[in-house]
This record gives C-alpha cells, sequence and structure tokens, in this order.
C-alpha cells in the first residue's frame, strides 16, 4: 500500500482554503456592486440632486480611507479570522437598517459605517489570497482572484435588475452576500492564517509607506485612472455626440476587459515578475487613453477599451502580486491596509481631478489626465529601480 504524501493533502487544504476565500468575496462584492445603483436610484425616487447623490456614495470610500490605519490593530486585537466573519456580519446588519429607515440622512451615516466594515474584507481577503498563493503561481491565483471579484461586482447590477429596487427584496438580496460570506470565511477558517500571533513587525502604515513607496503609487495610480474612466468615459463619448445606448456599452467594455484578461496578465507577472508588469500596464494604460480620441467613433474603440480596463486595472493586481512576493505576516496586512487607504484616495482625487480638465479643455482632459497619471508612475518606478541597482 502506497502511503499519501503529507504534502499532497496540505496543498489540497490550502487550495480548498483559497477558493473558500475567493468565493466569499465574491459573495461580498456582488452585494456591493448591487448597492451602487440602489442607492442611486432609490434617492432618485425621494428627489435627491445629482450632488447629494454623488456626496452619498463619497461616504464609503470615506469609511475605507479613516479606517485603515486601524485594521492591522484591530486584527491583533480580534484575530483576522473572527474580525473578517464578525465584519461581514456588521454588513448585513448595516443593510438591514438601510432597508428599515429608509432616510437619506441616515444613509449618509450608514453607508460610512459600510465603508467601515467592509475594509477588513478587502485587506483581509487580499492577505489571505496572497498567503495562500504557491510563490511560483502567485501571478494567476491573485489574476483568478480579482477576475472574480470583478464578476461579483459585475453580477450586482445583473442581481438588481432580477429582484427589482423596490421593497426588501434588494435588500435581501444585499444581506444574503454578507451573510454568505460570513458562512463561507466561517466554515474555511481554520485553514486561515491569524497573522495576529507571527511576531513579525510591521511598522504600520507610516513604516510601509517607507519600505515600498512606488507600490502605494501604483494603487494611488490605479484607483484614480480606473474610477475616473468608469466615471467618465461616457462624458467622453457624449462629447463626440455618441448616442445614449453606446455611452454605456463603453463601460461594458470596460469591466469585460477587468474580468477577461487578469489571468493572462497574472500568468505574465510569474514570467517577467510584478515590477516590469507594473511599468508594462501602466504604459498600455496610457497608450490606450491617447488612441481614445481617434478611435472613439470607430468599430477599433472596443477592443481598446477592452485592454484598457484589463491593464488599468492589472497596475493593482500587479502591485498586489509584487506586495505577497517581498511581504509577510502582520506586514503583509499593513501593506494591503495602505493599499486600501491609497485606493480610497486615488477614488477622491482621480474623478474630480479629470472632471475639472476635461470641463476646463473638453474631452481630451480624460485621456491627458490617465496618460499623465501613468507617466508619473513609470518615471518613479524606474527612478527607484534605478537607486536600488546603485545601492
Amino acid at each position: 500500500m502506497v502511503a499519501t504524501d503529507s504534502s499532497d493533502g496540505e496543498a489540497a487544504t490550502q487550495w480548498s482554503a483559497l477558493a473558500g476565500v475567493t468565493a466569499a468575496l465574491a459573495m461580498f462584492g456582488a452585494a456591493q456592486g448591487l448597492s451602487y445603483p440602489l442607492f442611486t436610484l432609490l434617492m432618485q425616487r425621494q428627489g435627491m440632486s445629482p450632488a447629494l447623490i454623488g456626496l452619498s456614495a463619497a461616504m464609503m470610500p470615506v469609511g475605507l480611507i479613516l479606517s485603515a490605519s486601524f485594521v492591522p490593530a484591530a486584527v491583533r486585537r480580534f484575530g483576522a479570522r473572527n474580525l473578517a466573519v464578525g465584519c461581514s456580519l456588521a454588513g448585513a446588519l448595516c443593510f438591514l437598517a438601510i432597508g428599515y429607515l429608509q432616510d437619506w440622512v441616515a444613509w449618509f451615516v450608514l453607508r460610512f459605517l459600510v465603508g467601515v466594515v467592509i475594509n477588513p474584507l478587502y485587506v483581509l481577503g487580499e492577505v489571505w489570497a496572497l498567503s495562500l498563493a504557491p510563490p511560483s503561481r502567485r501571478g494567476r491565483v491573485m489574476g483568478v482572484f480579482n477576475a472574480l471579484m470583478g464578476a461579483g461586482y459585475a453580477a450586482g447590477p445583473l442581481i438588481l435588475i432580477t429582484v427589482g429596487a423596490s421593497g426588501w427584496p434588494p435588500f435581501i438580496a444585499a444581506m444574503a452576500g454578507f451573510a454568505l460570506c460570513a458562512l463561507i470565511l466561517r466554515a474555511v477558517s481554520s485553514k486561515l492564517t491569524g497573522f495576529e500571533e507571527d511576531g513579525q513587525a510591521s511598522g504600520g502604515l507610516v513604516g510601509f509607506a517607507r519600505l515600498a513607496p512606488a507600490l502605494l503609487l501604483a494603487v494611488l495610480v490605479s484607483a484614480a485612472v480606473q474610477q475616473s474612466t468608469y466615471a467618465l468615459i461616457p462624458v467622453f463619448g457624449a462629447g463626440y455626440d455618441l448616442p445614449e445606448a453606446r455611452l454605456a456599452a463603453l463601460v461594458t467594455a470596460l469591466s469585460a476587459g477587468n474580468i477577461l484578461l487578469q489571468i493572462p496578465l497574472g500568468l505574465m507577472a510569474e514570467r517577467f515578475g510584478g515590477r516590469a508588469m507594473i511599468v508594462f500596464c501602466a504604459l498600455a494604460t496610457a497608450a490606450c487613453a491617447l488612441s481614445l480620441p481617434v478611435l472613439i467613433t470607430t468599430p477599433l474603440v472596443w477592443p481598446v477599451l477592452v485592454v484598457m480596463g484589463a491593464v488599468g486595472y492589472g497596475v493593482y493586481t500587479m502591485a498586489l502580486v509584487e506586495l505577497g512576493g517581498r511581504f509577510r505576516g502582520t506586514a503583509l496586512v499593513a501593506g494591503n491596509a495602505a493599499f486600501a487607504l491609497m485606493w480610497g484616495a486615488g477614488g477622491i482625487v482621480g474623478p474630480p481631478g479629470a472632471g475639472a480638465l476635461m470641463q476646463a479643455i473638453g474631452p481630451l482632459g480624460l485621456p491627458v489626465v490617465i496618460a499623465g497619471l501613468d507617466a508619473l508612475l513609470v518615471a518613479f518606478a524606474l527612478y527607484r529601480s534605478a537607486r536600488r541597482k546603485s545601492s
């Protein structure tokens, strides 16, 4: 009788835990994806102005930013597994309160609280995925992870179309997403690393910023570019007199690339390394953006947008791959918390900045901002690389 290699059992456990974490975060992503159009529709019915609707939407990233520095301490205090499950249940309770109150003033506070409680889910989900992924396959694992997260977000609006935006059904669907996230994480919790007792000094967010400033800039640029593009590509298309139906399709093309091409980018990261792929994705994003004014009225715009959606978010995926290769334990938690903070900051500064430039110089403002941000990232990454070689 042949003995089973214990390493095979450990590998099976590792992959099952990784599948569980990915499934849990996809459920959470679907709930989040449902919430954005749901709030917009409900606030429009209550006669709220676009400015108030936009301000309400900003409460969630504000919650993400303000809570980011507390995530490592919360992990040490409560334990990673308990914190993730507890935050999933707290998210469900927030949506219960949102559905019960039906008050846009209360929604400001509750959406801020949602941002606070989902932050550990973002951070720990990515930390677990990075830690569970075998080093030789980290690129493809993070590609799959981010592709399924993107698919979860994309499924949210489809769920809203199915259940409608009236009464309790959409809120029950959102609560179910968070509850399923909690149940799955609880089921695989024994296989997940805790991080709270690894004994490694992380240095906190400030210490991490000193260690990896280029990675944080990559996250900031990716967030600013992605959220500016998604928010303003319809405005850009309208500047070239595209019909309304085609404007919505522009966003769909970006999302398709984000979902479909993260895995190939992850495989490229395994071959060429995360640092090189950050530069590649930034250059490709800038090239796609600069081609938009020429191609926006032609059929070639569709493949360009698919690639642009992939490489724009690919900057973030590559930063995660590099993060997982360089850090572990509590330092990895601190790094992911810093990523969450920079993602929120990019979302706050990117769309307003791009919108202001578009107002000043017309539709060209969007590709100019995107190309400028990516050029800044490439220049800084090359500068840091030259410093490392010379030291």
